[in-house]
């Protein structure tokens, strides 16, 4: 069956369906074989959504940090040979794959979440939808050929403007858009449109341009998201912010200087982790920052224990810092689950206020418009 991009490309523009053929590098930036449709997430403690509707396999932002190639795109490892892939995670950055768009599939899928009953789904979820868990949904399409990558921007854009319009229209979901991406402005009547049903967020960890560009080295600047966020809150959006994940060099003046930026926003909902230890990430990040002849402060990651301490300082310095800058009552830590495993605990002062303290942040409910 031939695969349309959307409605408005020409039929000279049609993309046929993947066949299985002599893959070249080129199809590592194309389109994947299943259609992009709401699915379950799988959040602990993020208080973010209770589904997700992701555009790709895979993420042209090539953060080095991040987790999504060992906690889902590794599954797909068999299929994303197909392509061209042969490590998801060592190669993460190097592929996107769109979802096809397939209406009636989605609007089934968005049927069954909007039929979801309340008493089935986690409270922390906001029965929202998220756009996106494990890509970005305004990324740049990044194809050899200019013809193509037209047409793949296209397609990424009719993905995410008619999925909204139809669960908009169609159904009473939320909806929480978190990208790195400053060509989400183009969308900014649309999300206006849902009115208190979406938030707007922008993952900003720091300010400085060049120690993202070591950490996210395709992803837009920590500058033009801040300056996207302000575009946003001026159009009357409702905004939050993800200050995550925040690197070992984020030390407490750069964090305060980050926090500060964002408490000019007034966010819904400020989120915060630090970078957590996954699969071959420290690897990715060490890798990276060799290249570019960077020295790094990864002796962090050198033991479990010792990246423990450094995520405990991290989360308890933004903590200090959000009471010092008036955001308190709206930040929301990220402690990473292992943080309350019982080596970590016996080697607190006072073991038992740790544990509350942890069980007061995973058991956090978002905040949402009302």
């Amino acid at each position: 069956m031939t695969t349309f991009l959307n409605p408005t490309v020409a039929k000279s523009e049609v993309v046929r369906p993947i066949q299985r053929r002599k893959i070249i590098r080129d199809d590592r930036v194309g389109l994947w074989s299943s259609p992009a449709v709401i699915a379950p997430n799988n959040f602990v403690y993020k208080s973010l959504s209770n589904w997700a509707f992701n555009v790709a396999v895979g993420c042209s932002h090539a953060c080095r940090f991040c987790y999504v190639p060992s906690a889902a795109t590794i599954k797909q490892r068999p299929k994303l040979s197909e392509f061209g892939v042969k490590d998801p995670d060592s190669e993460w950055g190097e592929y996107v794959l769109l979802r096809p768009w397939d209406e009636d599939k989605f609007l089934a899928s968005l049927r069954a979440a909007e039929n979801t009953l309340r008493s089935l789904l986690k409270p922390d979820g906001n029965r929202a939808v998220m756009y996106c868990s494990t890509t970005d949904p305004y990324q740049v399409i990044h194809h050899p050929a200019p013809e193509r990558r037209q047409i793949l921007a296209q397609h990424a854009r009719w993905l995410v403007r008619r999925s909204l319009e139809l669960i908009r229209d169609h159904s009473t979901l939320n909806v929480r858009i978190l990208t790195r991406s400053p060509l989400a402005r183009s969308d900014f009547d649309l999300f206006k449109s849902f009115g208190p049903r979406l938030l707007f967020g922008m993952s900003l960890p720091t300010l400085r341009n060049d120690l993202a560009k070591v950490y996210e080295p395709k992803a837009p600047a920590p500058s033009q998201r801040l300056a996207a966020l302000r575009a946003a809150r001026e159009a009357g959006l409702h905004v939050y912010v993800a200050v995550a994940p925040t690197y070992p060099e984020c030390d407490e003046a750069d964090l305060r200087a980050t926090l500060r930026a964002v408490a000019e926003l007034e966010p819904v909902t400020v989120f915060h982790e630090p970078i957590n230890i996954r699969a071959e990430n420290v690897e990715r990040i060490e890798s990276h920052a060799r290249g570019l002849g960077v020295i790094l402060k990864t002796d962090v990651f050198a033991t479990r224990e010792r990246w423990q301490d450094y995520a405990i300082n991290s989360l308890q310095t933004v903590e200090r810092l959000a009471e010092e800058l008036g955001l308190a009552d709206r930040l929301h830590l990220w402690p990473d689950k292992s943080l309350g495993n019982a080596g970590m605990t016996d080697r607190q002062i006072n073991p038992k206020e740790h544990i509350r303290w942890l069980r007061r942040w995973w058991g956090r409910l978002s905040e949402w418009p009302v």
